[in-house]
Formats: C-alpha cells, structure tokens, sequence
C-alpha cells in the first residue's frame, strides 16, 4: 500500500468500534497485510452465497448489503460506512457470505484474505477477539432489526431505524442516510404511502429533513423519544 494512503486508513481502522479495545500494532498489522481496492458506486464488493475467504474493512464510502427473502428478492437490510466489516472468514465462520454488498457511492475498502489473517494471527492472536467483535456486533444489529419489526408500530419502528442507520453510517449528533423513501419502506415491510406519511411528521416536527434519496436526521433526542415511547409506556 503506498504511503500517502496509510494515514487516513490508520485513522478509520483505529476509531472502529471492533478494535478500540486492542493496541495499534493490531490495526498496523491489517494494514500490513492488506490490499486497498478502490470500487465505484454500483460496483458489488460481495455477493451472497460467495465463499471466497477473508473480509474487507469500509474504508471510505457507503455500501447497502441486501439478503435474499422468499420469492427470489432481494431485500435491503443496512447500510455499511467506514470501519464496517463485510465479508467472514469462512473457515472459521461455517459457510459462504450472507449478504450481497453493493457501493452505493464510490468506495475504498482494506481486503484482509485469510492467508493474511493467518499470518497476523501468528504475531497477534488477539484478531481473532476482534473478529468475534464484530461478529457479535452484526449479530446484534439482526436482533434489533427483528425486535423491531416484531414489537413497534410503523410509526416507532421508523424511528428506530433511521437511528440504527445513525449508528451504522452516520455521526454522534446528526447523520445523512442514504437510503430513499422507497428502499427504506421495503426492507421495514411498510407501503410507500405509510413512509412519507411518517417522514413528513418527523419533518414537520423538525427531527429530519427528507431529500431526494437520502434523510437528514436534525433531532437525534427527539427520534430516541418516539422509538422508546411504546417502552416506557
């Protein structure tokens, strides 16, 4: 990898979530071992059912990762930004990839194959705590979607996941999620009509602002009071 990449790569790699918890010489190794490849917006970085080896780290950009669902579609079910992981190493894993990811705009990502993983977990075993890391935190992320579908109503359930998109591909106080009215309906299983009939309550109330193919989320405490009220109540 050339040099003048290394900085940027450093910084997204050093502040995931899945690898706080470890020293740099972890993060040093990945980039040691990595290739950086460079894939433009619509470009597949993976497909489901594809069982070559190793992961790759977001280092720049946004993918959309679909799953196949009865009747040979294709559903959206997260957004993946910077210091996400796709991909697994199937040896350790059980099967091929689960997920097909698909950039959504111009997108650089660090390929870790699994003879590189081997060789970094023969300097430093704890890559393979970090795998489970983010293994956990995926997992996590199905649950809560499903929690969310079995439990809230339209209305909370929008809520809830415009913040799951913030904690997936936005920012601490505000995020821009990439998605349109008509993807985020069919991966929630909502109409098109109930999603901007929703958006544009919580755009009256000042918590998002909806554009073409993207919503600004401007009140994060607000949506956490929608998403938690049938909770509390």
């Amino acid at each position: 990898m050339q040099a003048h990449d290394l900085s940027p790569v450093f910084e997204v790699l050093q502040s995931a979530a899945w690898l706080q918890s470890f020293p740099d010489d972890l993060v040093r190794s990945l980039i040691a071992e990595g290739h950086l490849i460079r894939l433009n917006a619509g470009e597949w970085a993976q497909a489901e059912g594809d069982d070559r080896p190793g992961f790759s780290v977001v280092i720049s950009g946004l993918l959309h990762s679909y799953c196949a669902a009865p009747g040979g579609r294709e559903v959206l079910i997260g957004l993946v930004g910077p210091g996400s992981v796709i991909g697994h190493a199937t040896r350790y894993s059980g099967g091929p990839r689960l997920v097909t990811a698909v950039c959504v705009e111009p997108c650089a990502l660090l390929e870790v194959s699994l003879a590189a993983l081997d060789r970094i977990g023969s300097r430093t075993p704890q890559i393979w705590q970090a795998m489970a890391g983010f293994a956990y935190t995926h997992m996590r992320s199905t649950l809560r979607m499903a929690a969310e579908v079995i439990s809230l109503p339209p209305r909370e359930r929008i809520a809830a996941r415009l913040l799951a998109f913030r904690d997936q591909a936005g920012t601490e106080n505000s995020a821009v999620i990439r998605i349109s009215q008509e993807l985020l309906g069919e991966m929630m299983g909502l109409t098109r009509k109930t999603i901007n009939h929703h958006l544009a309550t919580f755009e009256t109330a000042g918590l998002i602002k909806a554009g073409y193919g993207k919503i600004t989320l401007t009140n994060i405490a607000g949506l956490k009071q929608i998403a938690d009220r049938v909770v509390e109540g």
